[in-house]
C-alpha cells in the first residue's frame, strides 16, 4: 500500500492536488512525477493541498522546491495549501518554503490567490 494518497481536480484553469498520508524519500520522487504529468500546459497552477498529510521529510521539502521550479520553468506557479494546525506546518516554516511558494490555509485562499 502507498504511503501518499493522491487526488486531483481541477478549479478553472488551477489543478488542485490532495496529498494524503506521508511523503518521504521512499516516495518522494515518484509523487513530483505523478504532480508534473498532472498539471498540463494550459493550467496556470498547480495548488498542492497538504491539508491530509501527516509526515514530510526532508525529501518531501525537497519535492516542493523542485515543483516550484519546474513549473516557473513552464510559465506556471505552484501554491500550498498548510492549515495553521497541520503538523508539518512547522517543518515548512523552518525551511522557509514560503520565500519560494505562498502558503495559504485553505484551497479556495490559494485557488483565488492564482
Amino acid at each position: 500500500m502507498a504511503l501518499e494518497q493522491l487526488a486531483l481536480e481541477r478549479i478553472g484553469d488551477v489543478v488542485v492536488a490532495h496529498v494524503a498520508g506521508e511523503v518521504d524519500l521512499s516516495n518522494a520522487e515518484s509523487v513530483t512525477e505523478r504532480l508534473v504529468d498532472a498539471v498540463p500546459n494550459t493550467a496556470s497552477a498547480l495548488v498542492l493541498d497538504m491539508s491530509g498529510t501527516d509526515y514530510l521529510d526532508s525529501s518531501g521539502v525537497r519535492m516542493i522546491f523542485e515543483l516550484a521550479q519546474r513549473l516557473r520553468n513552464r510559465n506556471q506557479v505552484l501554491g500550498l495549501v498548510v492549515p495553521e494546525t497541520a503538523n508539518i506546518r512547522r517543518v515548512l516554516v523552518l525551511t522557509e518554503v514560503e520565500r519560494v511558494v505562498p502558503m495559504s490555509t485553505s484551497v479556495e485562499a490559494a485557488v483565488s490567490a492564482r
